[in-house]
């Protein structure tokens, strides 16, 4: 029995005349009914903390706390906060003094004054991430922390009937069968959990791809013939494709938002068990003053050995970073747009996003959404929680090194975009710290090579130029420029601790609690090292990359946001060679500058002009799926996922690899049109438009023609998308092919 009406599909009268099979789209509940609901953003006022005395009050909370724990999580993450600025800027002013000892003139000439503020902004940032997994560290070795989201109470009993959540996963021109199988895969494991009678699920595609349309359609269908989730799993395509995925949200929201308590949302390459689904359910209604409470998702499914190394690297070290993310933050943590649970009615009457006002490359759409509807959530009086601990949320990574770096390109300029907010009105205060750190997270490369241009300069100062012994009016004394080898390499040594120590304890965490999932002990120490020296390689070739993003998103210069690949694609010589081959020269340029100065300082710069050598060899040899397989047989770079799959992962990944096998039967636009059935769907699926404009009836009419007399293979996908849009349209170009085949006027389509 449904709980309340669908609305079923209509319009498959046009195709009725069709003597062929009945069409199975008749009477499908393709969507719920309508229930509308508001969600208006609110414009953001001056951004300038100059002016924010004249921008209008922040919206009030309307968060219903847990009186419980009401007001106790709040003063000790302060005191933990102020424990962590206090711990990070006493390590940074010993290192900064220790940098100015090293340096000639001890910091007292213009150009070390410069690179002292450079080293001291980059050695911040580091410090920050040393103790945020330090303390992950220290909450994961004692068991847990007190005030985490996921208490055990919180896991336990039953789920109110009222508690209604949509299970929502966004797509845009993604691999159909990918979709489809995680999709159905965390379908039957919510079913196995017995709690299958709170969700619904919504897949909502924004695709502009005529073929991967009808694909998704016949896919919905054929799911929902397959796990009886017809009146369950819902399909809607947006016409009109604003704001890109938080439009999307916004569109489901506005529709049918108000009909449900609550909200997960889910990636096109997400999967998530039962257990979870529900626990997080169970967790919203132990806290009711929680707005988000996001998972903490493992990567999995990628077989290069790029991506492997990265899996590996999520699996260890990644819980060190989200429990001490969670230990700093606690209710106002991070939200990462996917695998995470939303309430709705906070979110719909404060988190719709309004454009960034001003013109240029920082203004206009919000691209990178979800650090700020973590923020509008925390403004509005809600908490925000990362359950650090939570398992059974899974995602998958890009599988090569050029590939994740076009997603960090997006992100780059997302966050740059966020970083604007800083001085918007109400934000908490943690929150503007988040726009601070996601900025930083690409701002640091271009400051990183800053430093090591400038440290270039001050060699070739001190080798080229001769040395200023009296640098003041009437100084007595001489002072002797002098390089401190011993000083330098303590220094250094201290900054790869830093970096490293994480490392070593998250690997000692894995073998304290048994490191068999992950190969053994040995196996787990050995690819720690290489993972260490892999990630030391391409930080560099990060580090350029990333330069470049930034001044991209400065000045404006145009790029794509097109969804990343869900399956191993490799990177070929040509593509290298196209993105790293200037780095390779840059790389052999520098280093053989700095031999020319001083070879006794070409060492300190090998791990970077060399690994920027290396670029085009690194970024083809790892994106291949072959070494990541022998590494997998030698015990190398395991996770717990491949040793002991989980249900839902082999299921998702067996009907994945089936659909790669049907990939050349897939239904497409072409079956759209010859295909009576998946013709009834695509036409039950639009909207007719029965009066149209003179124009648009006389240019439909023409492109009518136009398919007729070329066939509808020949179409723009433009064109095709049109016929998609217009049923009635469609079902005459299906009839007309039926009538030329019973006439023996030829086939319309080959």
């Amino acid at each position: 029995m449904e709980l309340y009406p669908a609305r079923r599909v209509r319009h498959a009268s046009a195709a009725a005349a069709v003597p062929a099979q009945p069409a199975p789209a008749a009477g499908l509940p393709l969507t719920p009914a309508l229930q509308r609901a508001a969600m208006v953003p609110q414009p953001w006022g001056p951004l300038s903390p100059f002016r924010r005395r004249h921008a209008a009050p922040a919206p009030g909370g309307d968060a219903a706390e847990d009186p419980a724990v009401a007001g106790k999580w709040q003063h000790a993450g302060n005191l933990r906060r102020l424990t962590l600025l206090s711990l990070m800027l006493l390590q940074t002013a010993l290192a900064t003094m220790s940098m100015a000892r090293v340096l000639p003139y001890q910091g007292e000439q213009p150009l070390e004054m410069v690179a002292l503020a450079l080293f001291a902004l980059l050695f911040c940032w580091v410090s920050a991430g040393f103790w945020t997994a330090l303390a992950g560290f220290l909450v994961l070795w004692r068991g847990g922390d007190s005030f985490a989201v996921s208490s055990r109470n919180a896991r336990e009993g039953t789920i109110d009937m009222a508690a209604r959540t949509a299970m929502v996963m966004p797509v845009c021109n993604e691999d159909v069968a990918r979709v489809m199988a995680g999709l159905r895969a965390t379908y039957e494991s919510i079913r196995q959990a017995g709690t299958l009678g709170h969700f619904d699920f919504f897949i909502l595609s924004d695709s502009n791809d005529a073929d991967i349309c009808a694909a998704e359609l016949a896919a919905w269908e054929h799911l929902c013939r397959e796990v009886d989730g017809f009146g369950r799993i819902f399909y809607r395509r947006r016409r009109r494709r604003v704001k890109r995925k938080s439009g999307n949200l916004d569109d489901f929201c506005r529709r049918w938002g108000s009909a449900f308590r609550y909200m997960i949302v889910l990636d096109a390459d997400s999967i998530m068990s039962g257990d979870c689904v529900s626990t997080l359910v169970r967790m919203m209604e132990a806290h009711p003053g929680a707005g988000i409470i996001q998972t903490a998702p493992r990567a999995i499914g990628r077989e290069t050995l790029y991506a492997r190394v990265q899996q590996f690297s999520g699996a260890v070290y990644g819980p060190l970073f989200t429990a001490g993310l969670h230990y700093w933050q606690l209710g106002e943590s991070h939200y990462w747009g996917h695998n995470a649970i939303i309430r709705l009615a906070p979110f719909m009457a404060h988190c719709a996003l309004a454009p960034l006002p001003g013109r240029g490359a920082l203004s206009g759409d919000i691209l990178s959404h979800d650090f700020v509807e973590a923020a509008l959530m925390r403004r509005a009086g809600w908490a925000v929680w990362i359950a650090y601990d939570l398992e059974g949320s899974y995602e998958e990574l890009p599988p090569n090194l050029l590939d994740e770096l076009k997603r960090d390109r997006r992100w780059c300029h997302g966050n740059l975009m966020n970083f604007r907010l800083l001085a918007a009105r109400g934000m908490h205060a943690v929150h503007r710290t988040v726009f601070v750190t996601g900025a930083m997270a690409y701002l640091s490369a271009p400051l990183w090579f800053l430093f090591l241009l400038l440290s270039t300069v001050l060699l070739a100062q001190h080798t080229l130029v001769e040395p200023q012994y009296f640098t003041e009016p009437r100084q007595l004394f001489p002072i002797w420029p002098q390089w401190h080898p011993g000083r330098a390499l303590a220094l250094f040594s201290a900054t790869a601790t830093l970096l490293f120590l994480p490392k070593l304890l998250a690997v000692l965490l894995v073998c304290a609690s048994g490191a068999k999932q992950y190969g053994g002990s040995m196996k787990v120490v050995a690819s720690m090292l290489l993972e260490w020296l892999f990630s030391m390689l391409l930080a560099p070739v990060r580090m350029l990359f990333h330069s470049r993003f930034v001044l991209a998103a400065l000045l404006g210069w145009r790029q794509g946001w097109k969804s990343p690949p869900r399956e191993d694609a490799q990177t070929g010589w040509g593509e290298a060679l196209r993105h790293h081959g200037w780095q390779a020269l840059l790389g052999a340029a520098w280093g053989g500058l700095v031999a020319w100065l001083n070879p006794a300082f070409l060492p300190w710069l090998l791990p970077i002009t060399g690994a920027l050598v290396l670029a085009p060899l690194l970024s083809v040899w790892s994106s291949r799926v072959m070494p990541g397989r022998r590494a997998m047989q030698a015990g190398l770079f395991l996770i717990p996922e491949e040793v002991t799959p989980p249900a839902e992962l082999v299921a998702a990944f067996a009907s994945s690899d089936g659909g790669k096998d049907r990939k050349d039967v897939l239904p497409g636009f072409i079956d759209a049109v010859r295909d009576p059935a998946i013709n009834a769907l695509a036409c039950a699926a639009a909207r007719p438009h029965p009066v149209l404009p003179p124009v648009t009836r006389a240019a439909r009419a023409r492109l009518f023609a136009r398919a007729l007399e070329a066939g509808p293979e020949d179409l723009s996908d433009t064109d095709r998308l049109t016929l998609l849009d217009d049923p009635l349209l469609l079902a005459r170009l299906h009839q007309e092919l039926v009538r030329r085949r019973h006439t023996g006027l030829g086939p319309l389509v080959q």
